[in-house]
């Protein structure tokens, strides 16, 4: 597990421990300007034959809190996880162009659902609480060229659904539905927010 440390002023007795290795999961704790680690679980992500993409988010979620929970037994432990379907069809991490490409082509003028599953786990008293916030993405019916030009300005190759909303990619959509536009970028902080109060953490 790769650990980072990220300082600010103590809000809690308890360590608060974000379970990621995702650098825009970072980016978005850091809003709330309370002091947490970071570090990556090692675990297996691969989903459950017959699996709903909620469940799986759920899971994972889970199974990445409770890694961390062996190295630190005395904290709050977030941990998460996001499974994008189009359909029946899970969109991965593309990881290279041709499966962006190949992925951008697929959800044009379609609709994507971003299942986005939070856990907050109280190593010490083995309290969990947990929420799955789901998110709806339109793109728009852009051709083989625009693709292009968006890969190559912003290479979003570890971006399921190959477009960061947050940058560039928005000029690919059409429109966004849910409750936490957070989520869509991987932590829906309006829920960790609730979750960490009944931990007795005060945001603000």
């Amino acid at each position: 597990m790769q650990k980072e440390i990220l300082k600010t002023q103590p809000v809690t007795a308890q360590k608060i421990i974000l379970g990621s290795g995702s650098i825009y999961r970072k980016e978005l704790l850091q809003r709330l300007q309370i002091p947490f680690e970071a570090i990556s679980p090692q675990i297996n992500e691969t989903p459950l034959l017959n699996e709903l993409p909620e469940d799986t988010a759920s899971r994972l979620a889970e199974a990445k809190a409770r890694a961390v929970a062996g190295i630190y037994p005395q904290a709050l432990i977030i941990g998460s996880d996001q499974v994008a379907v189009l359909g029946d069809y899970r969109l991965d991490k593309p990881l290279n162009h041709a499966n962006a490409t190949e992925q951008l082509r697929l959800v044009r003028g379609k609709e994507v659902v971003f299942y986005t599953a939070l856990c907050l786990l109280n190593s010490s008293t083995d309290q969990l609480q947990m929420r799955v916030i789901p998110y709806y993405v339109k793109f728009r019916s852009f051709n083989d060229e625009q693709i292009e030009n968006y890969l190559f300005k912003e290479q979003p190759y570890h971006c399921a659904g190959s477009a960061k909303s947050e940058g560039l990619g928005i000029a690919l959509i059409e429109r966004m539905t849910g409750d936490d536009p957070n989520a869509l970028i991987g932590l829906p902080l309006i829920a960790l927010i609730d979750m960490l109060a009944h931990e007795g953490v005060t945001v603000i």
